[in-house]
């Protein structure tokens, strides 16, 4: 039997609930595919910062490090000034485990409602790779005569060859093992001309690597024109930080909302975090209407990260079966509770989707 030790962060506002569901949904389906899990509680997040003005610390920093993955709820808080925990907890655990991608898939559920007219399943089911350590995210810039009416701002956009090149290397190798076909690279090389065409430039020289992946290249306005117009022409997307996380909020808009957009932020070789990408929902905190799918959803993704293929499978299959039946994927209008949602996806999962 394989054991994991699993790093919980419940976080803010909605997060504890769903991430709640999730445990409940693997303690109870675990024995069935021989896995035993270590689930270790962190309290990161608004609460603890306005109490004690901690952010991430180094005992957090051992603790989750000791962990063969992180589970997260969501981060932020209405009495903490937006950037604060975004920046001081979830940039700065991306890049002390050196999470340096961001996977997001892209996937119309069966049963599932677009606002996309006329697309299906089919024509809905891509993936995002997103470089996640570097770009406008990287914290560099700064003020200049700050508060005048000469103030300067500015916030500076990294771009390392090295950083570039293994995120397209991912990129590519996920292409292959997925039996995907194709990745467009999104950038911006007629405005960004010094970063994009580094970017372009290790597109095209990795690619030379992989002779049966198909290449394509769209400008990020023009990606996201497609993404709405014509979906289906997308297998794999690479691409920055900020257009990574600007896109994928589109994704989650086609492939029926933030109740079923889960995401990861993945070291290949180290501890990687899973998450549902919806925020903290502080207006629903306790009233059990948040829809948990998208958590049970990072579950499965961070399942088949470990290696637990199968399980991971499972869980994607219920839930699925699970969507199919809500009235709704937008929390309070699914026509059932938070719990009874964890329930519905943990039977199907016992009894084989029956």
């Amino acid at each position: 039997m394989k054991k994991y030790k699993i790093s919980i962060i419940g976080g803010d506002g909605t997060g504890p609930e769903v991430v709640d569901e999730t445990i409940k949904v693997l303690e109870h389906t675990k024995s069935k595919f021989n896995v035993e899990f270590d689930f270790v509680e962190n309290d990161l997040g608004g609460d603890r910062y306005l109490k004690s003005g901690d952010l991430v610390t180094d005992l957090d920093i051992e603790q989750l490090g000791s962990s063969d993955s992180i589970l997260l709820g969501a981060i932020g808080h209405p009495d903490v000034k937006p950037g604060i925990l975004e920046q001081g907890i979830l940039l700065k655990l991306r890049k002390e485990f050196d999470q340096y991608i961001n996977l997001r898939p892209v996937v119309l559920y069966e049963g599932v409602e677009t606002p996309l007219a006329n697309k299906t399943p089919d024509d809905i089911n891509f993936v995002v790779v997103r470089e996640n350590t570097e770009g406008l995210y990287a914290g560099a810039g700064g003020y200049i005569h700050y508060g005048t009416d000469k103030e300067v701002a500015t916030q500076e956009s990294i771009n390392t060859r090295s950083a570039i090149q293994r995120c397209i290397e991912y990129a590519f190798e996920f292409t292959s093992k997925n039996n995907r076909k194709k990745i467009t690279l999104c950038a911006k090389t007629n405005v960004l001309t010094y970063a994009h065409d580094l970017w372009e430039r290790v597109f095209y020289e990795v690619a030379e690597k992989y002779p049966d992946i198909e290449t394509d290249y769209g400008h990020v306005d023009a990606v996201c024109m497609w993404m709405v117009k014509n979906p289906e022409w997308f297998d794999v997307i690479v691409t920055d930080n900020m257009f990574g996380d600007i896109i994928t909020d589109l994704g989650a808009m086609i492939q029926g909302g933030m109740g079923i957009a889960a995401g990861g932020n993945i070291n290949p070789n180290g501890v990687s975090m899973f998450e549902p990408i919806g925020g903290s929902a502080p207006k629903y905190t306790g009233k059990n209407v948040i829809n948990p799918l998208a958590c049970i959803a990072a579950a499965s993704m961070m399942l088949d990260v470990l290696g637990e293929k199968e399980y991971a499978n499972e869980i994607e299959k219920s839930i699925i079966k699970t969507a199919h039946n809500l009235d709704s994927l937008s929390a309070g209008k699914m026509g059932m509770s938070t719990t009874e949602v964890g329930d519905m996806v943990k039977e199907f999962i016992l009894t084989n989707g029956e």
